[in-house]
């Protein structure tokens, strides 16, 4: 249920109707944009008398809220969430481009990747430090020593982090990592993405490869009801009957994502399709959807990573697509 309070209404009669809702045992989310002030309530909603809510003098209206997502939902939210990392922001107008090498191999590697797409205009590194793999004999990631190589790359370049966790087990390696990755196959770990809710770190929360856009808002639910609201969505394909691409990239995602929440939606091409060839035509076409940031795979020598080289963009690729995407986005924004 969510209840719009009317232009002008006092921060001391907003928390007087909070208090009041809150002795219901009624949870309250408030969302405060430059015109009106939207309460969302959550909880068992049937002992609020609807009636008697909506004729208090400053409330404007009082809806139900029909699907299960609630504070992910654009109705108890109008206004887009914006995610600040450093100096990089994403959302509500704000655009993101993060790229790195699908997983870290070595100080050499990570740090002249770092340099490149810095260069070139990244305003965020990705790295994979734990990697998941569909064989146990692949190459797993450095784990702790992939987290402390991302860290010096940081120093180096200046520019914010972002790489996957697997385990909660591991979250205090995270400390210092800018934005947590939850990957596709983790997308319904429930204890993982409430334990996430429990830090204030931003999060970007990969759609799983068969999950519907309802349950991807659903998972970045179970993170928000721990109270961590800095939640970015990731749309990265999802397994179809085509075998052409790695997965079947859904740019649909983006338009109905941003109908539906106020959380920032990117775009992984990279992984979508698999294939080096393609990404540069969807990340220009995610880009032109309304993405809020585009995550691409970028290698120094791609036919030599250990994950991954396939659809992995050298240096001097992702520049051309950095300053593609950028050229869209003047033309749309």
């Amino acid at each position: 249920m969510i209840a719009v309070l009317k232009h002008g209404t006092t921060p001391q009669q907003t928390e007087h109707l909070v208090n009041w809702l809150k002795n219901m045992n009624i949870d309250v989310h408030i969302s405060e944009g430059k015109e009106i002030t939207v309460l969302g309530l959550i909880g068992d909603t049937s002992r609020v008398d609807i009636e008697l809510l909506n004729s208090l003098e400053i409330v404007s209206s009082v809806k139900r809220v029909s699907e299960p997502f609630k504070q992910a939902n654009r109705k108890f939210h109008p206004n887009d969430t914006v995610v600040e990392v450093g100096n990089v922001r994403i959302g509500g107008g704000h655009f993101a481009m993060i790229a790195g090498p699908c997983s870290v191999e070595s100080m050499d590697q990570i740090i002249e990747v770092a340099t490149a797409v810095k260069e070139s205009g990244a305003d965020i590194l990705r790295g994979g430090a734990f990697k998941p793999r569909t064989s146990p004999y692949a190459f797993q990631g450095l784990k702790d020593e992939g987290i402390r190589l991302l860290l010096e790359a940081k120093k180096a370049t200046g520019l914010p982090i972002i790489t996957e966790i697997m385990n909660i087990r591991s979250l205090d390696l995270f400390n210092d990592v800018d934005i947590i990755q939850v990957g596709a196959r983790n997308m319904q770990n429930f204890d993982l993405l409430q334990e996430l809710g429990k830090t204030n770190k931003p999060i970007l929360l990969k759609r799983g490869l068969a999950n519907t856009i309802q349950e991807l808002l659903m998972s970045a639910e179970y993170i928000m009801s721990e109270g961590n609201e800095n939640i970015i969505l990731c749309e990265r394909g999802i397994r179809t009957y085509e075998t052409c691409t790695r997965n079947t990239l859904d740019l649909s995602a983006v338009p109905v994502l941003h109908d539906l929440t106020h959380l920032p939606v990117v775009v992984d091409p990279s992984h979508a399709t698999g294939r080096s060839a393609l990404v540069p035509s969807m990340a220009a076409a995610a880009a032109a959807a309304g993405a809020d940031g585009i995550m691409v795979e970028v290698h120094n020598n791609p036919s030599c990573a250990f994950c991954d080289g396939a659809q992995s963009l050298t240096p001097a690729q992702f520049d051309e697509v950095n300053r593609r995407v950028r050229r869209i986005r003047e033309v749309i924004v």
